[in-house]
């Protein structure tokens, strides 16, 4: 009875501990409801806040709209243009036009290489085998300047010349205030200076040099420049002068220099016999030079690795030397035909230890030396055979960067097990190459098998015969063999293998010969090439490379980067803990932006890129002494030398093809604005582009030069990551095959990084390049590509000579601060034998000399010239003082200056023509001068500025409307700066064509000054709560998404969608803003890198012991620390102690120091990237309405925001009830997200990349006469001789005795 009362009071406390409950939990309920209620009263009784939201956009798009105008003089530029025409551009004839000038181009760089060949094959068949044995050479690496005092200084001058942007003639007036001298100034001083120095230089120009020696003098205005000319008794010292034409590297324009890679001894028999013959090439090397100043480095690289050079300079050995030309793609293409390679691995159980990384070597030396042209694959076999990759096998995979980088890293993990069967190795190896001579696929020319085995107990001779010898004397399979051990017996099965195969054999025992052995396959195939009298290989054209850097060095620098970085960061931890919490939240803050958004767009930094072109060189002589080890028996080797047939490559010669010198053929004033030509090879990759992006931090990318046009030139359509449109691999089918034609695509292309995206058609016209394994592309807009304007006939230079007032020249259009587009050639010297400081200052030099009398057009683009003159002429006003042109009425400059915040106006033509006039805000306000670049300094590149570009494409969208921008991800910087620009076009009837770009730049923070005051008053109508109010956040994003201007300044450059994603959402669902879905094909990810095998520790003891000693000095400095803290750091690191004064900061534990401090080790990867780019919807646009316009927000915060056009940009006003709460959407963000195939890049490429290739190079495989040539290898050779032997045993016994 008690217990059930007590159960009933029980339930009683608890229901009305719930009701309680339930009562508060309602009436805060209640409360909330209230407040929002009475929030959202307050805003319904205010006017209709979608009209006043819209009112603000219109009033801050009319004041920037009136101020962008007035500053900018728009009004003054459409009237500069008024007298220009419209000219419609040919595609087909533009191609065409770029195309011969390219071939023509390309062809002298041709018949200069020939004459190199030929020059070296008559000089090495007159060689003697004599050599002097203390011959001296030019060796590269050991060069010592005489003039090193003096090309200091020029590094110091140059770089000063850099720190002021090449004016040197305006620094002397950089300090005058007043506008109008300033300009004045710099004009009459760089006329003054230039029309001084004519005269003298025509005199200099004119000089000749006495005839009676061989030696001729390139470099006219060279201080005493016979000193470069007579050659020093001492061969370790040559004079080197910078010049501009090699990249401003100091060299010696009548000598060349030798390189010899390091794995190969300089003072060898053959290698200084070569050289000696070779310095005979030096006579040709000028001849070259002086009929083609064009020309670039020129070279012959010898079959014994050395290569001669010219000019000669230093050779770097910084980080280290790695460079062999026999292992570059211009020796490899040009010393034999293309081939298909199987590389058969033995890995059987004896494999193991010194055997396994000689193997290994092996391998990658044989890789080293294929191209883009050569198809490969590597089988290991014991019991079994299998492909090293798993999915390359059954085929052989195209011998590119990525697939060899590939095959190389899988090379590092192949275990060694049972008994090999060389049968099933060699049926597998067979078959495939077979297939693919039946079905035509691969290299479709040289087909080998290179066995690397530590020993053959048979010689399958039943095999070759069923495979290799059904067609004697040819045989479409060589084999080469490369036997691995010191201790082997018996060698006569697996070097009969390779002779009789039309092989070679190498017997390998240390890992020091290794290249150099495997080098010799090489000229073994280049043989039927040596022997054929009639065929001649067609010039070798390389595909895209960096200069002298090898590929190899990727991975070591970013490693080195890596122990770089991981020591500074344990050292500023020791240092600094405050700053050391500091930059690990900052990089953990950006890690993800920093990870991805790192390659160098149209910057390349340190790395030149080109391609080269190259011919053979062979020995002539059909008979030679060789030299050979003859084995008596197990113990006695005697030397014979006898004389035998032979056919060898002595090496190749070649010169180089910068890239940039085909760009300055390209006519990219006549490609015009957002156009643009690009190259490709036979194999579809580009040789250039203007999106190819081989650099990434700084470092090459793994697999640069192997991005294929379908990669950049993305099809407008909803396919998935590689799933190219058949009609783009039809255009890439007829553009590789060197078809002419001409379509139309619907193509996306980013801009500013990637962040920024257009979508629209383009027309595509292509042809071939003659003589060459090239085919060119122009791409032009559809809606203004083919319409150019054209100057009155009146401002041509001609009328302008013909009427000018006496002493007036041309360059009194040039006047007040302008550029030229730096990377344009409107005139220069053939041989680039005067320097000048900048484009200016060398453009300012012609035109001088275009006024003078008997004038030749041979060294100008007339063109070009023309119209930036006619540009010059029309726009010449623009240096006139903007301020005293303006009515400021109550406000002097000064103060018309802070409020609208401006640093700059400028205007940009279609010539490459850049003009500008600077606002100095040092002498009007307390604002400390910055250290940011000048405009001139960043933006001199007038048509191919990301301003011009989007202002070209927004005048289709509003003609009237200006790009607004600002830095990504800037943030609250008290220096940034808004950049605004309007297209200003030519239009006659149904034509229009961009003419000029005006703009101008100002600070952000007038700008937010501005906005909050247009957004804090509500004009005529009374309102309680405008952007100045907590309710309402106000925030202006551009077209892309990105934040222009805020309430917080903290959200400048920043992407909308990282900041509201709930609004974004919304955005995207009314059609406001649009996401476009893009690939990158070129990206770099960062894969985690094992930094041992478990399998290498446990066979190497001394590891174990290693580590052991290691855990033994760690505990033993832990211990210390814990006795002794700090002290034991002071005594450490004595130069890192932690700051004086430092606030104490708890150290961190174990755990935390190795997640804050330990960089998780990775290597560079190339990866397909994808990310989604935004538009913005315009209110008139074609699509129709948008809606989204014309809501305003609900009560309920279902749409918390409002959001209106503002007008005349490419702006949208956004403002947001703050009294709504966040809740996160997900999104398709612009950062870029690696693409998942379920399988490694590069097995995807394999299995999707069956896309045609057009067969260039020469295919000579073969000849009758081969089978004369007996040397098939470099090992012991078991000697048959009895008179041989017997003579040996006497000896043998003499010696004994």
């Amino acid at each position: 009875m008690y217990q059930k009362l007590a159960n009933m009071h029980s339930e009683k406390r608890v229901l009305m501990v719930v009701k309680i409950l339930l009562f508060v939990l309602f009436f805060s309920k209640c409360l909330v409801h209230v407040s929002c209620q009475e929030a959202t009263r307050e805003l319904k009784t205010q006017p209709d806040l979608l009209k006043i939201v819209r009112n603000w956009a219109q009033k801050l798009g009319a004041e920037l709209k009136s101020f962008g105008e007035m500053v900018t003089r728009r009004t003054f530029v459409v009237d500069s243009f008024k007298r220009y025409t419209i000219e419609n551009e040919n595609g087909d004839n533009l191609v065409k036009q770029i195309a011969d000038r390219i071939s023509n181009m390309m062809e002298e760089k041709v018949k200069a290489v020939r004459r190199i060949m030929e020059v070296a094959e008559n000089k090495a068949v007159s060689q003697g085998d004599y050599v002097e044995p203390n011959f001296d050479f030019y060796n590269a690496k050991n060069l010592i300047n005489p003039l090193v005092n003096e090309s200091e200084e020029e590094a110091t001058n140059n770089n000063n010349d850099n720190n002021n942007n090449h004016y040197p003639h305006m620094q002397e007036v950089r300090n005058n205030n007043d506008e109008s001298d300033y300009d004045e100034k710099i004009s009459n001083n760089i006329v003054v200076q230039d029309q001084e120095s004519i005269e003298t230089e025509e005199q200099t120009l004119n000089m000749e040099h006495p005839s009676n020696t061989n030696i001729e003098v390139t470099d006219e205005l060279e201080e005493d420049a016979q000193a470069s000319q007579k050659p020093p008794t001492d061969k370790r010292r040559l004079p080197l002068r910078r010049n501009p034409h090699f990249n401003n590297i100091p060299v010696n324009t009548n000598f060349s220099a030798v390189h010899v890679p390091s794995n190969v001894f300089e003072r060898s028999k053959e290698v200084i016999k070569g050289i000696k013959w070779s310095e005979e090439l030096d006579q040709i090397f000028r001849s070259n030079y002086k009929n083609d100043p064009n020309l670039s480095w020129q070279y012959f690289g010898s079959s014994t690795g050395f290569m001669r050079f010219f000019p000669a300079m230093n050779w770097s050995q910084e980080p280290v030397d790695l460079y062999d030309c026999r292992t570059r793609a211009w020796y490899i293409q040009a010393a034999s035909s293309p081939k298909d390679i199987v590389i058969l691995v033995d890995r059987s159980g004896s494999m193991t230890g010194m055997r396994r990384e000689i193997a290994r070597h092996v391998v990658n030396n044989i890789l080293d030396t294929l191209s883009n042209n050569d198809f490969v694959n590597i089988f290991t076999f014991s019991n079994t055979t299998e492909a090293l990759i798993e999915c390359f096998d059954d085929r052989l995979v195209q011998a590119n960067m990525a697939n060899t980088r590939a095959l190389k890293e899988a090379m590092t993990d192949f275990k060694t097990e049972q008994i090999a069967n060389f049968s099933l190795a060699l049926t597998t190896a067979f078959k495939l190459l077979e297939r693919y001579r039946e079905e035509r696929l691969g290299a479709q020319c040289n087909q080998a098998i290179m066995l690397v085995t530590d020993g053959v107990q048979y010689n399958y001779k039943e095999i070759f015969d069923e495979y290799n010898w059904q067609n004697l004397p040819f045989m479409p399979v060589r084999v080469f063999t490369y036997l691995i051990g010191r201790e082997v017996s018996d060698v006569r099965e697996v070097k009969w293998m390779a002779c009789a195969n039309q092989g070679y054999y190498v017997h390998l025992s240390t890992y020091a010969e290794v290249r150099e052995q495997v080098l010799q396959y090489i000229s073994v195939m280049a043989r039927p090439l040596v022997l054929s009298d009639t065929l001649k290989p067609n010039p070798a054209w390389s595909p895209v490379y960096a200069d002298v850097t090898d590929p190899k060095l990727t991975n070591w620098l970013w490693r080195n980067r890596q122990r770089n970085e991981q020591r500074e960061r344990i050292l500023l931890y020791r240092r600094n803990r405050t700053l050391f919490y500091l930059t690990y939240e900052r990089d953990k803050k950006f890690v993800h932006q920093q990870k991805f958004r790192q390659d160098n767009y149209g910057e390349l930094q340190n790395y030149h890129l080109m391609t080269s072109v190259s011919l053979p060189v062979y020995d002539k002589r059909p008979n030679a002494n060789i030299t050979e080890l003859i084995q008596v028996n197990e113990e006695i080797w005697i030397t014979v030398t006898r004389e035998t047939r032979v056919a060898n490559l002595l090496g190749v010669a070649g010169t180089d093809v910068p890239v940039e010198y085909i760009r300055r053929l390209a006519l990219p004033y006549r490609v015009g604005v957002n156009g643009y030509i690009f190259i490709v090879t036979n194999n579809g990759y580009i040789l250039t582009h203007p999106d190819l992006r081989p650099v990434f931090q700084g470092i090459l990318k793994p697999a640069y030069n192997r991005v294929d046009m379908m990669e950049v030139e993305v099809m407008d359509d909803d396919s998935e990551p590689r799933e190219f449109d058949e009609a783009l691999q039809e255009l890439r089918k007829n553009i590789i095959f060197q078809k002419q034609g001409h379509v139309m695509h619907r193509i996306k292309s980013h801009l500013d990084e990637m962040r920024r995206i257009v979508v629209s058609n383009r027309h595509y016209y292509y042809m071939g390049i003659t003589n060459t394994s090239f085919s060119l592309v122009l791409v032009l807009p559809e809606k203004y590509g083919e319409s150019k304007v054209q100057h009155a006939v009146e401002d041509d230079i001609h009328r302008l000579r013909s009427n000018k007032v006496k002493g007036v020249p041309l360059t009194q259009y040039f006047t007040g601060n302008w550029t030229v587009h730096p990377d344009w050639i409107y005139c220069k010297y053939p041989n680039d034998k005067r320097h000048f400081e900048s484009p200016e200052e060398e453009l300012l030099h012609f035109l001088n000399k275009i006024d003078s009398p008997g004038w030749k057009w041979k060294e100008c683009d007339s063109k070009l010239i023309k119209a930036v003159v006619a540009d010059a002429k029309a726009t010449d006003w623009f240096n006139q003082n903007i301020l005293s042109s303006i009515n400021k009425q109550d406000e002097n400059e000064c103060q018309f200056i802070k409020r609208f915040g401006i640093t700059v106006a400028f205007l940009a033509t279609h010539s490459g023509l850049t003009r500008w006039q600077e606002f100095p805000h040092n002498a009007c306000s307390e604002r400390e001068p910055s250290d940011e670049p000048r405009f001139h300094q960043l933006h001199n590149r007038a048509i191919d500025e990301v301003w011009y570009r989007r202002a070209v494409e927004q005048h289709f969208i509003d003609p009237h409307s200006f790009v607004y921008s600002v830095p990504f991800d800037i943030g609250d910087n008290n220096n940034t700066l808004v950049t605004a620009s309007q297209a200003i076009f030519k239009e006659d009837s149904q034509k229009k064509a961009p003419a000029a770009v005006v703009g101008y730049q100002f600070y952000h923070s007038a700008l937010h000054v501005r906005f909050s005051q247009i957004t804090n008053n509500c004009g005529e109508m009374s309102c309680k709560r405008t952007c100045n109010s907590e309710e309402l956040y106000c925030i202006v994003l551009d077209d892309s998404g990105y934040v222009i201007v805020s309430d917080d300044k903290s959200d400048t450059g920043k992407f909308f969608g990282d900041i509201r994603s709930d609004i974004m959402y919304q955005l995207i669902e009314e059609g406001v803003y649009t996401p476009i879905r893009m690939y990158d094909y070129q990206a770099t990810c960062f894969k985690g890198e094992d930094v041992g095998s478990p399998a290498t520790s446990i066979e190497n003891p001394l590891l174990h012991f290693t580590e052991l000693v290691r855990w033994a000095f760690g505990t033993l400095i832990y211990f210390a620390r814990l006795t002794w803290g700090d002290e034991v750091d002071t005594m450490m690191y004595p130069d890192h102690g932690e700051t004086a004064g430092e606030e104490e900061l708890p150290r961190l534990s174990e755990k935390e120091f190795d997640r804050m401090t330990i960089i998780k080790k990775t290597k560079p990867e190339p990866c397909d990237t994808e990310m989604y780019i935004y538009t913005l919807t315009y209110p008139n646009g074609k699509s129709g309405p948008v809606p989204g316009y014309n809501k305003t927000w609900t009560d309920n915060c279902t749409r918390p925001f409002i959001v209106q056009p503002v007008d005349s940009s490419n702006m949208i006003l956004l403002v947001i009830n703050n009294i709504c709460m966040d809740q996160p959407k997900l999104i398709p963000t612009p950062e870029p997200v690696e693409v998942d195939y379920n399988m490694s890049l590069t097995c995807y490429r394999v299995m999707k990349n069956m896309y045609p290739r057009r067969l260039y190079m020469s295919c000579i495989n073969r000849n009758k006469n081969e089978s004369d040539i007996e040397l098939c290898g470099r090992g012991p050779k078991m000697a048959t001789n009895k008179f041989l032997l017997f003579v040996s045993l006497f000896l043998l016994s003499i010696n004994l005795t």
